[in-house]
């Protein structure tokens, strides 16, 4: 056997093959190799050392590389260490085994990262899970009936999704969740209750509408059952929807009675009108005639004899039809109108009253403008010019006033 320092420092062979490694403890036998030289021999167990120091190498580069989980890791290095401190091989196995000690600080970091990552992870899926709660909280206390039921789907999806946190807090919250869906489901189902139970008394109003729109149907009272019809369909609109599969139903019979009566009435009345045709061409004749000989009004009195004639010839006649009674109702209100006027400003031209009050206008104007007209002469004389100036403008003013009152005194002699 070599006395160099090679692999021969760590290991032995006795002459009959039998090989050993040493150790600070000592010598341990690892096993034999007969009929071979002491050399061979010893190979034999340094290339299974040489396997043991591949392998760590191999672990310390997936330690490294984090290719493999920190417990994991761990579990790979301790069993490491024990294979190297018993293998049946020959070499340092003290110090390979002390090789992989600086591991520990490499595994408890990513241990440590993993940890911190665990943690954010649970702040963030507290956090996500609380906003839910938030949301289905809401959505529980309000009266989206429908839509809420799929924002609770979606919601529980993204629940399930979710990991779990710690067991207090992850059923804590789960407990709030499962409570509002409870809350929101009992609240929707009596609200569709309570929406069932008014759609069937708007059934039976509906079918009430329609019981007596049918004995209205066939009147030909036009204007009274008309309104009657406006009555209907005024509750029609008062009592809400009935369930969906007869609502259209009701309505379609319902619009099929008043179709009926209305279109009657608007046959009937069109004869009416045709009937009245006559009256309306009459009508417009002497329209036209009066306001030939009426407009514009001069003598009040003569137009007011006129007037009056107008309106005995013009009511002789009957109704007129329904397309002319705006625009001829609109010219004979305006013919009044006209005829009233003039006798309102004949009046006013004539009140004896009024003309004394303008009269008496014109006389205190005039008074004061004399008065003014004395003082501004005597702050003159005492050199108070200032004084003048100022009474000089205020007799300017009611000058000015005077002429207004002069001209409504004026009309009164018109």
């Amino acid at each position: 056997m070599s006395d160099s320092a090679g692999p021969t420092t760590h290991g032995r062979v006795d002459p009959d093959g039998t090989v050993y490694v040493i150790t600070s403890a000592g010598e341990r036998r690892v096993g034999q190799v007969p009929d071979v030289s002491p050399d061979e021999a010893l190979a034999f167990f340094t290339r299974r050392f040489t396997a043991l120091e591949t392998e760590s190498s191999l672990l310390r580069q997936r330690v490294q590389s984090g290719s493999v989980a920190p417990d994991e890791a761990r579990k790979q290095i301790n069993a490491l260490k024990r294979s190297i401190a018993e293998a049946n091989a020959v070499g340092d196995l003290e110090a390979l085994a002390a090789s992989l000690e600086d591991l520990a600080p490499v595994v408890e970091g990513q241990l440590q990262e993993r940890r911190q990552a665990r943690q954010r992870e649970h702040e963030r899926t507290r956090e996500a899970k609380e906003a839910m709660v938030a949301q289905a909280e809401k959505l529980a206390q309000g009266t989206d009936w429908r839509g809420g039921v799929s924002r609770f789907r979606e919601l529980l999806e993204q629940w399930k999704a979710l990991p779990r946190i710690d067991k207090a807090t992850d059923d804590e919250l789960w407990h709030r969740f499962s409570s509002a869906r409870t809350v929101y489901t009992r609240r929707r189902k009596v609200q569709f209750a309570q929406q069932a139970e008014e759609r069937d008394d708007a059934r039976k109003v509906k079918e009430e509408i329609i019981r007596e729109a049918e004995g209205l149907a066939g009147s030909t009272d036009w204007g009274e059952t008309a309104r009657d019809f406006r009555d209907l369909m005024t509750r029609w609109k008062a009592a809400g929807p009935a369930p969906r599969d007869v609502d259209e139903k009701l309505w379609e019979r319902f619009r099929s009675l008043q179709d009926t009566f209305f279109e009657a009435r608007k046959a009937a009345l069109a004869e009416q009108d045709e009937e009245f045709r006559g009256n309306q061409q009459a009508k417009e004749a002497l329209l036209d005639e009066a306001e030939k000989s009426i407009l514009p009004v001069g003598d009040v009195a003569k137009a007011r004899s006129q007037l009056r004639a107008f309106l005995e010839k013009f009511n002789a006649y009957g109704r007129v039809p329904r397309d002319a009674l705006r625009s001829i109702d609109a010219r004979v209100r305006d013919l009044e109108q006209a005829v009233k006027t003039a006798e309102e400003n004949e009046w006013k031209r004539t009140d004896p009253e009024a003309r004394r009050r303008a009269a008496d206008t014109v006389e205190m104007f005039s008074a004061q403008i004399d008065k003014l007209s004395r003082q501004a002469e005597a702050a003159q004389g005492r050199g108070d010019t200032r004084k003048a100036s100022q009474l000089r403008d205020s007799i300017d003013t009611y000058r000015g006033w005077l002429e207004q009152a002069r001209k409504a005194l004026d009309e009164f002699s018109a």
